[in-house]
């Protein structure tokens, strides 16, 4: 599935909420659904910096497809970064780099969360489309 097909099959999942409790409760039930993050990934250079929450992620070119393991210790911050893994693991580092993540503004995430939370959707990703570049070389 192209990630243009992902976020939009995002974005309807999202829209049959009538609120933000329960769009929250959705993000919070992508992140308890993510596997365990192998303990290769969990590592200090793997930790994003400028989150309020600890949040790692590892990524991995498999077969010319870019893996993406992630964890937190906070329960909405692993939704998030579960939002990305949807989004964004399994594809190339190609699709990765060229994918418009502005569409996952479309939602209204960024207008309902607190500012550190916000920033730290902007760095996460800011984090997998660096080691998508990195990735390609």
């Amino acid at each position: 599935m192209s990630y243009d097909e992902r976020i939009e099959e995002l974005l309807d999942d999202m829209s049959v909420f009538e609120d933000w409790t329960e769009k929250y409760e959705f993000i919070i039930s992508l992140g308890r659904k993510l596997p365990p993050m192998p303990e290769i990934y969990r590592k200090q250079n793997n930790l994003i910096k400028g989150c309020q929450s600890r949040v790692w992620v590892g990524t991995e070119v498999f077969m010319g497809r870019m893996m993406i393991h992630a964890d937190s210790d906070s329960l909405i911050t692993k939704g998030l970064i579960a939002l990305f893994i949807r989004l964004l693991s399994g594809l190339t580092p190609k699709e990765i780099i060229a994918a418009d993540l502005s569409k996952l503004d479309e939602c209204g995430l960024k207008e309902h969360l607190a500012s550190t939370r916000a920033n730290a959707l902007s760095t996460m990703a800011a984090t997998i489309v660096r080691a998508a570049e990195a990735a390609k070389c």
